[in-house]
């Protein structure tokens, strides 16, 4: 296992990576995603939630992100962040870097005054769901729902 925390960067994601993490999820799920991390980027950017959406960077080389923004009042909730998508490159899967991004997103949302974190984790993810409560989560007293809308 190499060390790498001496050269990791983390920085706000820009547009301009969109292309990277979209190559970082590929690899990790084994598949082309139709994910527009472009859209993704500018509609956090649009909402001004660019500090709560970092990359990491080792050698200048994007390695890893997580993309969040906050929710204010829905459900029960007044204010709250959710971590919309997250993903480190399978090359450096295991260095720590995911922890690196997820402390400095909880500095952010720490000086912002918001307690709650959320995220959604498919139940059969085992290493992301190991990776979530090495972090402190917990489930949460929500449900998720889904509608399949046919043509």
């Amino acid at each position: 296992m190499n060390n790498f925390s001496e050269n990791i960067t983390i920085r706000n994601v820009n547009v301009s990576d969109a292309a990277t993490l979209k190559e970082i999820n590929d690899a990790i799920t084994n598949e082309d995603a139709d994910i527009d991390f472009a859209q993704i980027i500018k509609e956090y950017k649009q909402k001004d939630e660019e500090d709560t959406s970092f990359v990491a960077e080792i050698d200048g080389q994007v390695v890893a992100y997580m993309i969040s923004y906050t929710l204010y009042g829905g459900f029960g909730l007044k204010k709250s962040a959710w971590i919309v998508t997250f993903g480190v490159d399978p090359k450096y899967m295991g260095q720590g870097i995911g922890k690196m991004l997820a402390h400095k997103l909880f500095e952010k949302y720490r000086e912002k005054g918001i307690k709650h974190i959320y995220t959604t984790v498919m139940w059969d993810s085992i290493d992301l769901l190991s990776f979530f409560k090495t972090l402190g989560f917990d489930r949460s007293s929500f449900i998720n729902l889904k509608k399949v809308i046919k043509d």
